[in-house]
């Protein structure tokens, strides 16, 4: 079976979904979309709490622009954060609010409502309570499910690119560009591998945080895209700068849940276990308030010193039970269910990889270095969050980008010449199942790999050890990957194994800290 479209869309979070929307405009445009999961809702953008930026009272373009810059520590492409600025707050109004009705909270005055959020100079934060995410998203895909030229692949897993002139049956095309023409598709019912030809294909896969043993992202967040991307020779930026999110719930079972930086804009205070307030030592300037990896190395730091278990985030002197509870019913709930009342005791919190600030490098249009490959949301690298990510602008960025991409595609669409015989067809050489044992303990070696080497500090001896842990490791995949039959966990396992590669790479090759790349060794050779 060969799939044929006009532009194949690989995630369905808010980047993907805003950029099928769009393109679905266009009654003529065939658009298939691809997500591994059952449920197309199932994505980090579901998960998101905190909010999307807007424009605030007194609020402009330029002020956000220096908030997003100073956040990004002198690393923030300055006109994609421009393009964000500018554009992103007209397309809350006009996509979420006017077309999509996504209901986000209001004040008293029946206007919406608008929260101050860590390192912003202005309350600017639109959010439906502490479940942002999960309301855009439940709207976006509601109104993709009435486009009937939208097909959905649900359960099917994308294996790599189809490129030329790798994957031509044309051995003249290896005089060519690199091109991409579509993907190979894993049918996770079947097992089969089907070519799925399209003009233009759109990576909306989200992160990579499941590279490492603690984070806030779901399953799904194992770098398919990058991982895809890299091995069709795309390139790639700021692999290194991984941000950790500060606060996730340091309780058993609770798999660090997310507790959103809205926590903290409500006026929730850090602590040490013993109750003592620490951030004004680290960061005078914003306190509890300063940017995520300042916060994050506070914290780690903290930790690393007195042997604390965790931290503690307390709510208690700023919002009663009734105020909890009416702006943090999904952080109270799932709390609750941990045996914590966050109305009566503080939170212990830990720091968790969260966010990958590089990614697929893409321009204006979210056009990667491959012609009909483009790149949005949290696995491309627009330059926008430069070192790190300023708070709630990862939604906006997928929305922005989304729609820039689509407008592209749109405007520069021609039908696709090559037909799927000019592919070679998916030949599996596997001979039986990969052992899910084997390949669930690959996996925790290369969480533990990231997380005890490549994480929140790092230094030379601890990146030479995981580059020759992860060669082994890579070795090994590779050997799995050509002779077990393919599945779904079984290509995880090599994206994983891919992606930790490359972040640690990146990682080596920079000597100077910035941002959320900390080398105890830095120096001030430039990276």
């Amino acid at each position: 079976m060969s799939i044929e479209t006009d532009i194949l869309i690989i995630g369905c979070g808010i980047a993907g979904a805003t950029a099928a929307l769009r393109l679905s405009d266009d009654p003529t445009l065939r658009i298939a979309i691809v997500t591994r999961e059952a449920d197309p809702h199932e994505s980090s953008t579901r998960y998101a709490q905190g909010g999307i930026v807007s424009r605030g009272k007194g609020d402009t373009a330029q002020l956000l622009v220096q908030d997003i810059e100073q956040a990004g520590a002198g690393l923030t492409n300055p006109s994609a954060a421009q393009l964000l600025a500018e554009r992103g707050p007209r397309l809350v109004d006009s996509l979420l609010i006017k077309k999509l009705a996504v209901p986000f909270c209001t004040d008293a005055s029946g206007g919406f409502e608008r929260v101050l959020e860590g390192a912003h100079s202005v309350p600017r934060i639109v959010h439906a309570k502490d479940a942002t995410g999960r309301v855009i998203e439940e709207q976006l895909i509601a109104a993709l499910r009435g486009r009937p030229n939208i097909e959905w692949f649900t359960s099917w897993t994308a294996v790599d690119l189809m490129t030329a002139p790798h994957h031509s049956v044309d051995p003249l095309a290896v005089y060519g560009s690199i091109a991409c023409h579509g993907a190979y598709l894993l049918n996770q019912e079947t097992l089969e591998v089907h070519r799925a030809l399209a003009s233009a294909t759109i990576l909306a896969t989200g992160g990579l945080g499941r590279i490492f043993r603690h984070t806030s992202n779901p399953i799904g967040a194992r770098g398919d895209g990058l991982a895809m991307a890299s091995r069709a020779g795309a390139r790639i930026e700021n692999a290194e700068y991984v941000q950790y999110h500060p606060t996730t719930l340091a309780l058993p079972n609770a798999h660090n849940f997310l507790i959103s930086e809205a926590v903290r804009g409500a006026g929730a205070k850090l602590l040490t276990p013993d109750g003592k307030p620490f951030m004004g030592r680290y960061a005078p300037k914003w306190g509890d308030l300063a940017p995520r990896d300042v916060v994050a190395r506070a914290m780690h730091q903290e930790i690393l010193d007195h042997g604390y278990p965790h931290m503690l985030l307390d709510l208690r002197p700023a919002l009663d039970a009734r105020e909890i509870e009416h702006s943090f019913p999904t952080i109270r709930q799932t709390c609750a269910h941990a045996g914590l009342d966050i109305a009566c005791e503080p939170i212990p919190v830990v720091p968790a990889a969260h966010f990958a600030c590089g990614g697929v490098l893409v321009d204006i249009a979210g056009h990667s270095s491959i012609s009909g490959l483009y790149a949005v949301g949290e696995v491309s690298c627009t330059g926008v969050h430069g070192a790190n990510r300023l708070a709630s602008t990862s939604l906006l960025e997928g929305l922005v980008w989304g729609t820039q991409a689509a407008e592209d595609i749109a405007t520069r669409f021609r039908p696709s010449e090559p037909k799927a015989s000019s592919f070679h067809e998916w030949h599996d050489t596997g001979r039986g199942n990969a052992d899910p044992v084997l390949v669930q303990r690959d996996v925790e070696s290369v969480q533990n790999i990231m997380w005890h080497y490549v994480g929140l500090s790092r230094n030379r001896q601890r990146l030479d050890r995981a580059a020759h842990d992860l060669d082994s490791l890579w070795k090994e995949t590779e050997g799995f990957y050509r002779s077990c039959r393919l599945d779904d966990s079984l290509i995880g396992l090599r994206n994983r194994v891919r992606c930790a590669w490359i972040v640690t790479q990146a990682a080596r090759a920079n000597r100077a800290s910035r941002g959320t790349h900390w080398r105890e060794d830095s120096s001030d050779v430039p990276a």
